[in-house]
């Protein structure tokens, strides 16, 4: 028994001193129930989908405005708010709204909805807005605006986030825990009695890992489109603009990390805690449309956000470079200053 308990408590020691274990115990499953909670925090069973613009603040307090929310107080259906037009007719236009409101016309006794030609739930709904309306509001004239577009498949709005998913934990494993390792093996100490400059060995090792992961993603997306056939309404060539653009900014975020760290437990703590917000927050799996507005303002300050959403845009809608490149711009100064900060913090010893 005694050589039992010894044992014992020397395992327990190695689990509490392993950073990697219990970030996730204690940080990484309570983060992960959290955000699903916020994110689907509604204990309603929605059948449809309403996507209504954001009152304007003119109308707010009227009266003949508030009349125009017919489904305001209807279990079944979900009203999900939006400030950009533009972003909620497309999700009209590929089957993730089933109807749209917008309240705010100058004319506010003509209101305008949006409805997709080809969406069965659409049809339905606009059936029992126009039978609300004549019951309740006989003064009011809704302005009918069409929308044609195929449904999306979950594969297809999903498939973006997996090749990202694969780009991140292999840029962040596959450089800064290795360079951690080679810091803490003493690797690092004999190629600093060499001509070689920090700037280049960072700039060697982003290089590498952005040429395989390209290769892989590359290989990746084509073997499983043969398969199942991706919806693609934009260019491949703008798709691999964002692919490296956006594994860059990943890598930089390693670099920086590695920089200083010099305990491989402590790297994996620091990997981990980097990665699960942007696994759950960056709309891999799930759309944020309906978690708090705080929960989406954080989502944008992750550069696989950005990542993700540009491939889905050029996928998915057909957008072109002008379209993206507010995504790009913000990937490429993310990626310059995570570089630069590493490049400056770099040291090739532990001590």
């Amino acid at each position: 028994m005694k050589e039992i308990f010894a044992l014992w408590m020397a395992r327990n020691r190695e689990y509490y001193r392993d950073k990697g274990s219990l970030f996730w115990s204690f940080v990484a499953t309570p983060f992960i129930v959290i955000v699903l909670a916020l994110a689907f925090s509604s204990e309603s069973q929605h059948i449809f989908r309403v996507g209504q613009i954001a009152q304007e603040s003119t109308f707010q307090t009227s009266s003949a405005h508030t009349e125009k929310e017919p489904f305001s107080t209807d279990p079944t259906v979900e009203i999900i708010n939006y400030n950009d037009l533009q972003h909620a007719i497309r999700r009209v236009q590929f089957h993730q709204l089933d109807l749209l409101l917008d309240t705010n016309s100058t004319d506010i006794q003509t209101p305008r909805y949006w409805i997709n030609s080809e969406s069965a739930k659409g049809h339905l709904l606009e059936k029992l807005l126009i039978q609300n309306t004549e019951n309740q509001y006989r003064d009011t004239q809704w302005q009918r605006k069409e929308i044609i577009g195929k449904k999306v498949r979950y594969i297809d709005w999903v498939i973006p986030g997996i090749l990202a998913m694969n780009m991140m934990f292999s840029g962040l494993w596959g450089i800064g825990y290795v360079i951690v390792r080679y810091r803490k093996n003493g690797v690092l100490k004999r190629l600093q009695a060499t001509p070689l400059s920090a700037w280049k060995f960072l700039l060697s090792q982003a290089l590498s890992r952005l040429s395989i992961m390209l290769i892989v993603t590359i290989l990746v997306y084509v073997v499983c489109n043969l398969f199942i056939g991706f919806m693609m309404e934009g260019s491949h060539s703008l798709l691999l603009l964002i692919a490296i653009v956006g594994n860059l900014s990943i890598i930089s975020i390693s670099l920086l990390m590695a920089a200083r760290t010099a305990s491989e437990e402590l790297a994996n703590g620091l990997l981990n805690l980097i990665s699960f917000p942007m696994l759950l927050l960056s709309e891999l799996w799930f759309s944020l449309d309906d978690a708090p507005e705080w929960l989406q303002s954080l989502s944008q300050l992750l550069p696989l956000t950005h990542l993700v959403k540009a491939a889905r845009e050029v996928m998915l809608e057909g957008a072109g470079i002008s379209d993206v490149m507010p995504h790009l711009l913000i990937l490429v100064l993310m990626t310059v200053v995570f570089i630069t900060l590493a490049g400056t913090l770099f040291r090739w010893h532990s001590d």
